[in-house]
């Protein structure tokens, strides 16, 4: 029997390869009833697809019509459920823009009365809360952290320790290779009350429902009624850290271009020689499926980070890593380049094209002719303010979940 290696002995190539046929892989194992049944738990059997679907290795309708070619599913199934939420949030972003790194509405408290930054103790794993600690350690070790264990991270940093929820999501987003602003900036405000109508709380006893025991945290500041934290949420004074029983985790430093072995290039002139009359096609690292099989012989595949994203959103070397590994496998060369330098060396091209996607669209709208990214449920025109809302407008007169493909 082989022993199984730490996480830190890991990296997240290791437990998630970044490729195509992984991702599919991984849609061939899911089995929705053990889905359905055991979601909310760290150790159930959740699919590990939101890495492949961020980063667009995979679509969610590849993910439904690979788990329908098995069995067939309602349309109000928790997995399709699950599917739409990730809609649900580009809906929103779609609407409100920039706005959604604001908060949407007033929470329990007045913006002003948060910290604007966060602790040390929590960014080091020491505030003395297992559950908190342990989140911290596996987001690091691994880029990944299971839903619920987010939103616990989320309740206790804005509700129990008064910072902004802003602060936690940019700290939270830029850490996971799951990383999508929509997703993480309103699953926070939802957490917060300024998304939602209420805010999200939890407490020892809830939590211990659903996490192994060393994640248990009894006699803790989270182990309290809800009244209790309830009151905290909307007034009463912060908590502090408490005794930490583990040392400090260090915080992965975040870059804004790739590693220089990675062999991502700035471009120069000689690149608009190239492209010269020639079609591009540009993968970026919300696409990163092969172009089209319908592109003409002979388009010039090219990898793109564009710096000015990067400088406001950088990452870990670890997940530069896993995205250029998957961007190399269906590009000739990658690009570290900012907008106006691209399009200038793009000028002379024949035709540009790309996919749209709302971390770029901004800059990438200048250069490029921009493919409406895959959707899986019909489009929900009017801005709805809550899920529920658009979950029933999107799945309206649907019973089947087949009936979305």
């Amino acid at each position: 029997m082989t022993a199984q290696l730490p996480l830190s002995a890991l990296t997240w190539a290791d437990t998630l390869p970044p490729t195509r046929s992984a991702a599919l892989a991984r849609i061939a194992r899911v089995r929705p009833a053990a889905y359905a049944r055991t979601r909310n738990h760290l150790e159930g059997a959740v699919t590990g697809l939101s890495p492949y679907l961020t980063h667009g290795l995979v679509t969610l309708r590849e993910v439904l019509a690979g788990v329908l070619e098995r069995e067939p599913l309602a349309v109000q199934h928790k997995l399709v459920f699950e599917l739409g939420w990730r809609e649900f949030f580009r809906h929103t972003w779609a609407h409100e823009d920039e706005r959604i790194l604001h908060s949407l509405h007033a929470g329990p408290r007045p913006d002003a009365a948060y910290a604007p930054t966060l602790p040390a103790d929590i960014r080091h794993g020491r505030t003395g809360v297992p559950v908190i600690d342990q989140a911290v350690r596996t987001l690091y070790a691994t880029g990944t952290l299971h839903n619920h264990a987010r939103m616990w991270l989320a309740s206790y940093v804005v509700h129990l320790r008064h910072v902004h929820w802003r602060a936690g999501a940019e700290w939270l987003v830029a850490h996971l290779l799951d990383g999508d602003v929509g997703s993480n900036h309103l699953s926070w405000q939802w957490v917060a009350g300024t998304g939602s109508h209420k805010p999200y709380l939890f407490n020892a006893d809830n939590m211990a429902r659903y996490a192994p025991p060393h994640w248990h945290s009894a006699g803790t500041v989270i182990d309290q009624s809800y009244e209790a934290l309830d009151r905290t949420a909307h007034g009463g004074a912060p908590v502090g850290p408490g005794p930490a029983a583990a040392e400090a985790v260090p915080e992965p430093p975040l870059r804004a271009a790739a590693p220089a072995d990675l062999g991502v290039i700035k471009p120069d002139a000689s690149a608009a020689e190239r492209l010269q009359g020639r079609e591009v096609w540009l993968v970026h690292p919300w696409a990163l499926r092969a172009p089209l099989p319908a592109l003409p012989e002979g388009v010039l595949c090219i990898g793109l980070y564009l710096s000015e994203h990067h400088a406001a959103w950088p990452w870990p070397e670890a997940r530069w890593r896993w995205v250029d590994t998957a961007m190399a496998a269906v590009t000739s060369e990658r690009w570290h380049v900012d907008t106006a330098s691209l399009a200038a060396i793009l000028s002379g091209a024949a035709r540009v094209r790309s996919v749209d996607d709302p971390h770029l669209a901004y800059w990438l709208n200048r250069v490029a002719r921009l493919d409406v990214a895959p959707t899986l449920f019909p489009p929900v025109e009017r801005r709805c303010t809550s899920f529920s809302q658009w979950w029933t407008l999107a799945t309206r007169g649907l019973h089947r979940a087949e009936e979305l493909l």
